[in-house]
């Protein structure tokens, strides 16, 4: 339950409601062999890349893109591979590889509820290109236990087109 500011001031608990699309593990790869790792899940395990977001060169010495994330599809269930980096939320979690990522409509809502559960806000929400997992929104909270968690808005398009 959220606290809500309810008459004269005083908190009150509200229930908020929050429904998730879908469950999308996430896997960092050290930078830059996100590439290498997605060609792997899909020459060993036939995995099907869906979707790609990636940024420019990050630094003058490297010859491929950063990927933020690419989207994979396996066995009927999606993940996500990224190549790690300083900034990547991962990183800032204590140097753990791995993050769950929610799709939900309400990317607001998903982070009172789990701040309320007890987790921790990891910055604010990233819109539009700076966004992962193909999304328009994301945001990160850090559950109790150490693991990161990723809310994202429903992905409507991919920031990049996935060769065949």
């Amino acid at each position: 339950m959220a606290l809500e500011e309810g008459q004269n001031g005083a908190a009150e608990k509200v229930a908020v409601e929050v429904s998730f699309k879908s469950f999308k593990p996430q896997l960092f790869v050290e930078a830059p062999k996100a590439n290498d790792a997605v060609q792997f899940y899909k020459t060993a395990f036939g995995a099907v890349e869906t979707c790609r977001t990636t940024q420019p060169k990050r630094k003058a010495d490297q010859e491929l893109p950063h990927i933020v994330s690419a989207q994979l599809q396996l066995a009927g269930s999606t993940f996500l591979v990224s190549d790690l980096s300083d900034d990547s939320a991962s990183t800032k979690a204590g140097g753990t590889v791995f993050a769950m990522c929610l799709e939900t409509e309400d990317v607001e809502a998903a982070v009172t509820k789990a701040v309320a559960a007890g987790a921790v806000a990891e910055g604010g929400i990233v819109e539009g290109e700076g966004a992962c997992c193909c999304a328009e929104r994301v945001t990160t909270v850090k559950d109790p236990y150490g693991f990161v968690w990723q809310f994202c808005s429903p992905a409507d398009k991919c920031g990049a087109n996935v060769e065949a």
